[in-house]
């Protein structure tokens, strides 16, 4: 992989080089006079917003009933039609490294584009909310590249407030000379501030969109590198693409998990709930048992949450036939078959509480249990309940 491009400029319906709204315009829409730098035009595809023609009839309407103040000597504000040259239009271009011929040959390098199209765009929304109004893709020169078109909102519509390094250069000149600072000082730290915020406009975009993607900063040219280590950095690029994605997929797992853990964790709940009603009619041994046989009629139960818990539902069902053996053996003897009974209460108790102790570790008991005694059982003494 190469080096990210990402460029923004603001433009004026009057200009003096030519480079006004209108050529901008037109020359995103191929119109042969401003597109001749084109061997093949082929007309824009829209990925995002309004198509051009509507871009340039909202852009010229709202530029027309744009409005400035002015207070004159007296105090008194009038609103005026904002000039010609004032800046109305914030175009950004995203330019990828794929050339067009990898592009068209290989899905791969496709699927790559697609996913650095939609960050950028989602990107673009961030920074620029509704104020972004069209993103259109080009195919018809060297690499696949994207031409965003910012309108900005205020009634004065200046573009200037769009762009980030005129943002901070304003900024400078707005707060005035510093103690013992000339206009050429002044000036100078002015444009300073400029490539300041221009260059935090880039790096935001290269971490959180070029870096996934797996482009680096700046080229080999700007930095004097030699060609193995552009070969090493792009290949430390590719790295740390591949590394995001790992870590998107994990993201996306962990995620999914969570969902599921807070499903399970409310269906435990209300197991646990209607075994605790059952269990509060409980009255010897037999009302145990009866407590837990309503619950796994009232309980929606999973095949694939009774395999994973097989060991607790086969030691539940050893212990329940253990306590109805015991109780069978001990019925000639009220007094001892009452102790009895008390004993598997008192265990059916510690078990009820370790199925809400469960709601933490997604160790659905409740359903465990259901699950074990989901036939009736007799009671003790054959007796029917």
């Amino acid at each position: 992989m190469a080096y990210q491009f990402a460029r923004i400029e603001i433009f004026a319906r009057s200009d003096k080089a030519g480079r006004t709204t209108d050529f901008i315009f037109n020359e995103v829409t191929r119109v042969p006079s401003a597109s001749v730098h084109v061997q093949s035009p082929k007309p824009p595809e829209v990925v995002y917003g309004l198509d051009v023609d509507a871009l340039r009839t909202l852009h010229d309407e709202r530029a027309a009933a744009a409005k400035t103040p002015r207070t004159d000597k007296n105090g008194k504000t009038t609103f005026k039609a904002i000039r010609k040259d004032q800046n109305t239009l914030a175009a950004v271009v995203f330019s990828h490294p794929a050339t067009m011929e990898e592009y068209r040959a290989s899905p791969d390098v496709r699927r790559d584009v697609g996913v650095w199209e939609r960050s950028s765009i989602d990107w673009l929304r961030e920074q620029y909310g509704d104020q972004l109004v069209c993103v259109v893709r080009h195919t018809d020169e060297s690499h696949p590249h994207l031409h965003a078109y910012v309108l900005p909102d205020d009634t004065e519509m200046r573009a200037g407030r769009l762009h980030p390094g005129y943002v901070e250069k304003n900024a400078v000149v707005a707060a005035g000379m510093l103690p013992g600072e000339d206009k050429k000082a002044l000036d100078k730290r002015a444009n300073r501030g400029y490539v300041a915020g221009l260059r935090a406009w880039l790096d935001d975009y290269h971490e959180r969109v070029a870096v996934p993607a797996g482009l680096t900063r700046l080229g080999a040219g700007k930095r004097r590198l030699t060609r193995a280590q552009w070969h090493q950095e792009k290949a430390q690029a590719a790295a740390l693409k591949q590394a995001v994605e790992r870590a998107a997929v994990v993201e996306a797992k962990g995620r999914a998990y969570i969902e599921r853990t807070k499903r399970n964790a409310a269906a435990i709940k209300a197991d646990a709930a209607k075994v605790k009603a059952s269990s509060d009619r409980l009255k010897g041994v037999g009302g145990a048992v009866r407590a837990v046989l309503d619950g796994a009629r009232e309980s929606s139960l999973r095949e694939s949450v009774r395999q994973q818990y097989a060991a607790e539902i086969a030691a539940t069902k050893t212990a329940a036939e253990k306590a109805r053996a015991e109780a069978d053996s001990e019925r000639n003897s009220r007094r001892e078959f009452e102790k009895k009974a008390s004993d598997a209460n008192y265990a059916f108790r510690q078990q009820r509480q370790r199925l809400i102790a469960a709601q933490r570790e997604i160790q659905t008991l409740s359903r465990a249990l259901a699950a074990a005694l989901d036939e009736p059982a007799p009671t003790p003494g054959g007796m029917t309940p």
